[in-house]
């Protein structure tokens, strides 16, 4: 089975704001995406390939409500908390964090955990404290996914490596997956490599070679667990990464990235025919 993500950032900020969602009011945001796109996905066998959108939390409900009920679409959540509620224990004094129980009670099914952005948000916050330990950021990400497990969520597991880190990609990679992963059921989780190094105007992404070598790397470390391509999946390189047998899939962000950049459904639509050989 084919896996297609969509991790859509910051869509409840307006352009006049400094975000990049120019096709809807924040608070029709994901209504909107949700019925414009469902609809055209319905040609895709539910079988052969599996689409989910990762949302801000502002566009979750909106999104779920605006399902079908026949839809072949998840809603995602972007993280969740390393702790949550219980029964007879903890009944949510979790402030200003979203926790894996309340993802799932809203109609979520899925959740992000690891993303680049998220490891250098924890990582920033441990420079605060004087502290330097990737261990650390892996070891409370293994948290967060045991979190989202419990509460019957399944699990898009990021990892990758930076500039500094690709002379020893092996060693990198295989940490965050063996701290990140340790005494996880694997088979509610799926892999998103991002080269973090590749990531960013102006910089060469990795090839087909370079993928395929981290792929199967990737698989023969997790008990073969799916992998898909999380340095963006796009038109130019839907293809090539249709092309690669240990590639399951990828991950998308924008789809549009010069001039009045953002997410366009037509768009995504263009990429999903191209990767899937509909075009």
């Amino acid at each position: 089975m084919k896996h297609i993500y969509v991790n859509f950032k910051r869509f409840d900020i307006p352009k006049e704001y400094g975000g990049v969602n120019n096709i809807a009011s924040p608070l029709e945001w994901g209504e909107y995406i949700i019925t414009y796109i469902q609809n055209a996905l319905q040609q895709y066998d539910k079988e052969e390939v599996e689409f989910t959108f990762y949302m801000p939390e502002a566009h979750l409900i909106n999104a779920i409500t605006a399902l079908d009920k026949n839809s072949n679409l998840k809603i995602g959540s972007q993280g969740v908390y390393r702790e949550d509620t219980s029964l007879e224990g903890n009944f949510g004094a979790f402030t200003t964090n979203k926790t894996a129980n309340s993802m799932k009670a809203i109609g979520c099914e899925s959740v992000i955990i690891g993303h680049c952005e998220e490891r250098n948000d924890k990582a920033g916050v441990m420079r605060e404290a004087g502290l330097v330990d990737p261990e650390a950021v892996s070891r409370i990400l293994n948290l967060e996914v045991k979190a989202a497990i419990n509460a019957g969520l399944s699990v898009l597991f990021c990892i990758g490596e930076k500039a500094e880190e690709q002379s020893n990609w092996k060693e990198v990679l295989g940490k965050q997956l063996e701290i990140g992963l340790k005494d996880v059921d694997k088979n509610k989780v799926a892999i998103a490599y991002e080269p973090v190094w590749a990531i960013g105007p102006g910089k060469t992404p990795p090839d087909k070679e370079y993928i395929t070598q981290i792929a199967r790397y990737i698989k023969e470390l997790t008990d073969g667990c799916n992998v898909v391509y999380g340095g963006g999946l796009k038109e130019e390189n839907a293809k090539m990464l249709a092309s690669i047998d240990e590639v399951d899939g990828g991950l998308i962000a924008l789809t549009r990235f010069q001039g009045d950049i953002g997410f366009y459904p037509e768009e995504y639509l263009e990429i999903v025919k191209k990767y899937m050989g509909k075009l």
